[in-house]
């Protein structure tokens, strides 16, 4: 049974009595990485301050490497947080030694990580450049070298992308899964799917403060009806036939004039059915495309079936 790095249990917190994280139950196992979704507000940063005890939940409990949150458990740990800390007047060598002095590493050893880091992160040439000189993105890369220095066995990551031009969210990506494949375990919230999709072992979804998926990508992908587009010449009617099959929207005439259809197949029924029913029915096909779902449809149809729900 593969080990748990991290739990929270029942946690929940509540700020001036409005419930900002509510009854939240999150476990991270050794090895894997775990998205940490939910839109804007959702509880995703008050969720990950819980976990490293930088707050305390009022009910429930959070366990850390299978105890409570303490300073040597967070020496383990590696936290790149939503709010950037880092000491503008400090050239970015400086402030990455600083971080890994902080977590108890020799001076020596602390400068030659940095350097190391910083060479990892592209930042290599700049190495003596002031934090308050660099761009957003730039300054967001020293901080990432930061949260590293020390080799943290358990990485924690708030918002990683934000800030980085496509690029050098590319060129995370490529971090997080070399850290992942060197046998780091990582946990990383976002609002933006696509990086969720190609990275995730699992994700864990959260909306108003509640856990509302947890699961693989696979799995959330499940959750949304699959779809099929599809385009008619002249002859019968296609609305009718695909009815039997799902909820079909009517998209009205394209611009070569053709029909156009979206379906949403109902549980149960196959996109072949469907096409098959249409064949038979005498419809003259110009286009029958099964859309692949992807994580951010589904994203949409968890949080707005949640937001649905009462509190």
């Amino acid at each position: 049974m593969a080990e748990t790095i991290l739990a929270l249990e029942g946690a929940t917190k509540r700020f001036g009595g409005v419930p900002a994280v509510r009854a939240m139950d999150l476990t991270v196992e050794r090895g894997t990485i775990t998205g940490f979704l939910g839109p804007n507000g959702a509880g995703k940063t008050t969720s990950l301050r819980m976990s490293l005890g930088i707050i305390l939940p009022d009910e429930g409990r959070a366990r850390l490497f299978g105890k409570a949150p303490n300073a040597r458990t967070l020496d383990r740990v590696g936290f790149l947080p939503e709010e950037r800390g880092i000491y503008k007047k400090m050239v970015a060598e400086d402030a990455v030694t600083f971080f890994g002095r902080l977590k108890g590493m020799p001076a020596g050893k602390a400068r030659q990580r940095a350097g190391e880091m910083l060479e990892r992160v592209g930042l290599g040439d700049a190495r003596k450049k002031k934090i308050k000189e660099m761009s957003k993105g730039m300054a967001q890369k020293v901080q990432i070298a930061a949260a590293l220095v020390h080799d943290p066995e358990f990485i924690i990551l708030d918002e990683p992308f934000s800030g980085l031009d496509p690029v050098n969210q590319k060129v995370l990506e490529s971090m997080i899964r070399a850290e992942n494949q060197a046998g780091k375990t990582i946990l990383f919230s976002t609002h933006v799917m696509e990086h969720a999709e190609r990275l995730c072992d699992r994700i864990v979804l959260i909306a108003k403060g509640r856990k509302v998926f947890d699961g693989t990508v696979n799995e959330a992908l499940g959750t949304v009806p699959r779809r099929v587009l599809i385009e008619t010449g002249e002859g019968p009617d296609a609305a009718p036939v695909l009815a039997a099959h799902g909820a079909v929207t009517d998209d009205g005439m394209t611009g070569e004039g053709t029909h156009r259809y979206t379906l949403d197949l109902a549980p149960g029924s196959d996109a072949q059915d469907a096409l098959k029913a249409l064949v038979d029915a005498g419809v003259r096909l110009a286009r029958f495309e099964p859309v692949r779902a992807h994580l951010h449809e589904a994203f949409v149809h968890l949080v707005e079936s949640a937001e649905r729900e009462p509190a």
